[in-house]
């Protein structure tokens, strides 16, 4: 503690942006509160005492369920099979399995819209509302399931599963009485995630017309313009994804998976496929099929109708994402840096917590978020609404979560003694830092600063609401002009976004090998 109190004058420098990036969390959201609380007794009665509530809540959880239901469906056993069996080509059916991940949502919606009903490429219905959310939604968030549950098969002891069959306990009841229980904190984050996507979803519920809190938020505040209700459906929101955070956190520490001794430090014993083979080469084949194959297609299809005089506004919306994305990602890898540091140098409550307020812009679904900085700056700074500059600190508060976690875990590949040794020449603990630990930190900074730019790209609902007048993005190009049933129009830009995002699932798998 001594130590600490004594370099305390050099932490400065952390401290200082690390608690300005704390705040720029968390003011926005207290503010979306105070806006919320502005109605008068009798309109905040008729606000929460509204039918519509519990019609969004419930057409929320209904979706939510579903797709958690539908997406293990999937992931479990795929996820078995590239781990637990003599299934041939498990790399290259894993990175297949993965690159669904490449596609956005909305994407999904309009490609699932643009191939089916009348012209389509389906001679089927256009599977529209609750069904057509399920589907796509499921498709595209399965692999947040696939890659926590592949890493925990793998990492499973086989000598627990055989210690099980000695004592006279069939493999299928084996797996379920002891492996089972061990794969439970993988399941567990993989809901985490796929449920904070699913409730913070704008553009596939809108599209396909299926409302949820997220797509009456956007309705209220963008068509309605009832402020006030927009708030507190926003807070609703809000607390769903709370909710989902408590649960998950309670669930993981009422859990007790320890034993004793090390286990063994080997493989498990391949699993034959024998006759099941071709049915899990079809389990296999069907989400890269109807994730990744058909979509390419179909973009491609569609792509070739495409105005090629309209070419210039694919370049115009290009241009202006990665405006926006690219500052937005270097400044979040900038206010990565001071937390990572306090967290791993420094590790105590404080920090932790400082932390876990980065996470919290990420955990905040998008639209009540950019809800949330409109009414801050229009109270607090008036000059950046409705300018470049308030889409940027959004998207880098936003994404700073994907730019904290890779430079956490490379700085904790970075051993103290280094910087240590620097202070004992006499060096600050800030020069240290940047003279001796910065320099090994670029793998982290690097995938940190590409996956938040490929989630500045992609996002969407932020960009709709907080982005300058007429300033068009991919994303917002291909939501616009889906919503016009103009399919052709949107397919270059719907190909340029799932390209840029392949190199999101590219930094996923590479920082996967590293990290």
């Amino acid at each position: 503690m001594t130590a600490r109190v004594h370099h305390l004058p050099g932490l400065l420098p952390f401290l200082l942006p690390a608690l300005l990036t704390g705040g720029g969390v968390v003011l926005p959201i207290l503010y979306l509160g105070l806006r919320a609380l502005e109605a008068d007794p009798g309109t905040l009665r008729e606000i929460l005492l509204r039918p519509k509530n519990l019609e969004l809540l419930a057409n929320t959880l209904a979706l939510l369920l579903g797709v958690l239901a539908l997406t293990t469906l999937l992931a479990f056993p795929l996820a078995f099979l590239t781990t637990r069996t003599d299934l041939k080509g498990k790399r290259l059916w894993t990175i297949l399995l993965t690159l669904p991940l490449a596609i956005p949502g909305y994407v999904g919606a309009y490609v699932l819209l643009a191939a089916t009903g009348l012209g389509g490429l389906l001679p089927l219905p256009r599977p529209e509302g609750y069904w057509g959310a399920l589907l796509v939604l499921s498709l595209f968030t399965y692999p947040y399931l696939f890659l926590p549950l592949r890493a925990a098969f793998l990492g499973l002891d086989p000598s627990l599963e055989e210690a099980a069959k000695t004592l006279g306990v069939s493999p299928l009841r084996a797996f379920f009485r002891v492996s089972l229980p061990q794969l439970f904190p993988a399941l567990l984050s993989g809901y985490l995630v796929v449920g904070l996507h699913v409730l913070g979803d704008f553009g596939t519920v809108s599209l396909l017309r299926y409302e949820t809190f997220s797509y009456a938020i956007y309705l209220q505040y963008n068509a309605a313009f009832d402020r006030v209700y927009a708030a507190w459906l926003a807070l609703f929101l809000l607390l769903l994804t709370g909710g989902l955070l408590l649960l998950e956190g309670a669930l993981l520490r009422r859990l007790s998976l320890g034993r004793s001794g090390k286990g063994a430090a080997r493989k498990a014993k391949p699993v034959p496929l024998g006759r099941m083979a071709p049915l899990a080469y079809l389990l296999l084949a069907l989400p890269v099929v109807l994730g990744l194959f058909f979509p390419l297609y179909t973009l491609l299809h569609l792509a070739h109708r495409f105005p090629m005089e309209k070419l210039f506004g694919v370049g115009e919306a290009f241009l202006h994402s990665a405006l926006a994305a690219l500052p937005a990602s270097l400044l979040a890898v900038g206010m990565a840096l001071p937390i990572a540091y306090l967290a791993v140098r420094y590790p105590a409550r404080p920090t932790r917590l400082l932390a876990g307020i980065a996470y919290l812009g990420y955990a905040v679904p998008p639209l009540a978020f950019a809800l949330a900085w409109i009414f801050f700056s229009l109270k607090s700074l008036p000059f950046l609404y409705g300018s470049l500059l308030l889409l940027i600190l959004a998207l880098s508060f936003h994404f700073l979560a994907e730019a904290l976690g890779p430079v956490r875990g490379a700085l904790y590949q970075v051993p103290a003694r280094l910087e240590e040794a620097a202070r004992t020449l006499g060096e600050t603990p800030t020069r240290a830092f940047f003279r001796v630990t910065f320099p090994l930190l670029w793998r982290g900074a690097v995938a940190g600063g590409a996956l938040a730019f490929i989630g500045g790209v992609k996002e969407l609902p932020i960009t709709l609401l907080l982005a300058p007048m007429g300033y068009a993005t991919l994303s917002t190009r291909v939501f616009s002009y889906t919503q016009e049933a103009m399919f052709a129009e949107a397919a270059p830009y719907a190909f340029l976004l799932v390209a840029l995002s392949a190199a999101f699932v590219g930094v996923l798998l590479w920082s996967e090998r590293r990290f």
